[in-house]
């Protein structure tokens, strides 16, 4: 179980919902990053009182150092300052929250110090996941997902100590706003539509992935890295109601699911203290009101974003994080009303199309590949 804590993207979603989870447990915060949100950052310091904070910019931290009026709290800013929180000698826990390949190398670098990797940056394993994968092998790392439907793969295979048992794994999906809506109606919906999810309080970006289907193609791709699947063996089911988090299917034909309310909560909870279940003060599950739950298959035609990371897990090598990099520059234009819904796919098909393809990449050619993935976004803007 955690004593003392690192959360990388700590003024985001997750990393608040973080910090609502350690005011219940008796954890300490050694470190805290985050970008330019100074107000929320100099909050988050008084009130846990870290021993390190980090911003994005030097001008963010010295805003920070500022606001905190000579406070004891060392204060860094960039990569290095990221670094530093992910390697902190005194953590035991690092929560990776910051978004997109931001999260890479101090993933990578709190791995090789062996610290536990409460994962709740995606885009880490979707780009290198063989990478982080090994390394976590090598130096003896946990990797415990935080994502609801890994996290509840997890929880459906804690008994299963056999890869060779699962015959699949169905992760669900909520759909997002747009279920159900042809590509016709799909094609001038507005970026407050797409940000109304229906039952998650997300960040912008993931919130906009949601409703491409993109996040969950990251979320397969995922599932293969974690659990060492091939992509036939990971499936997506559409489940409107995000009360059965994800489900695996084993080989004998029994199926295991984990349900419970839609409460980020609960994953960062069970990553903090695995391998023990502790107290939740929140209200539980109760299927008596919870409604009817109902599954469908997912519209590939109307959200080819799914289909289109597929094929790059399919492709491998540095598909996944061409794939990722342009939908990350995408949804950046989308949310500044530059292009419409729809050329986020477009954009993504064209930057794994023309993108120099590498296989059995190193993180230089990862990170290389990620950079023209955005450039080539740029050019057909």
């Amino acid at each position: 179980m955690t004593q003392y804590l690192s959360i990388l993207g700590s003024t985001g979603s997750i990393g608040r919902q973080t910090l609502q989870v350690v005011e219940q447990l008796d954890i300490q915060v050694v470190a805290l990053t985050a970008g330019e949100n100074v107000e929320r950052m100099a909050q988050q310091c008084r009130q846990f009182q870290p021993e390190l904070a980090v911003m994005a910019s030097e001008e963010a931290a010295q805003a920070l150092k500022a606001a905190l009026n000579g406070q004891n709290i060392r204060i860094m800013h960039g990569m290095e300052g990221l670094i530093a929180a992910a390697e902190y000698e005194k953590a035991d826990t690092v929560v990776t929250a910051v978004v997109g390949m931001l999260g890479l190398r101090p993933t990578l670098a709190a791995i090789a110090k062996k610290k536990r990797i409460a994962l709740a940056n995606k885009e880490t394993l979707v780009c290198a996941g063989e990478l982080v994968m090994q390394a976590a092998k090598e130096y003896g790392t946990e990797i415990i997902p935080v994502d609801s439907e890994h996290s509840a793969i997890f929880q459906c295979l804690m008994g299963s100590s056999d890869r060779n048992e699962i015959r699949r794994i169905l992760l669900t999906c909520s759909g997002g706003p747009f279920f159900g809506k042809t590509p016709e109606e799909l094609k001038n919906v507005t970026k407050a539509d797409a940000l109304r999810h229906p039952n998650w309080k997300m960040g912008n970006k993931i919130t906009i992935d949601c409703a491409t289907l993109m996040n969950k193609g990251l979320e397969v791709i995922e599932a293969m890295r974690l659990y060492e699947l091939p992509l036939d063996k990971v499936d997506v089911v559409i489940h409107r109601q995000s009360i059965v988090h994800s489900l695996v299917e084993f080989c004998d034909g029994a199926v295991m699911a984990q349900l419970g309310t839609p409460d980020m909560r609960v994953p960062i909870r069970l990553a903090l203290t695995y391998p023990k279940r502790v107290h939740n003060p929140a209200e539980p599950l109760d299927l008596l009101t919870c409604g009817d739950l109902t599954f469908h298959k997912p519209d590939e035609e109307a959200f080819p974003c799914l289909a289109l990371a597929k094929e790059a897990a399919r492709r491998g090598g540095t598909a996944c994080a061409v794939m990722n990099g342009a939908n990350e520059a995408a949804v950046a234009l989308y949310l500044d009303d530059k292009i419409g819904f729809y050329d986020i796919p477009r954009m993504v098909k064209h930057a794994m199309d023309t993108v120099p393809f590498v296989q059995n990449p190193n993180l230089e050619q990862i990170l290389a590949a990620d950079s023209l993935a955005r450039a080539a976004v740029m050019n057909i803007l």
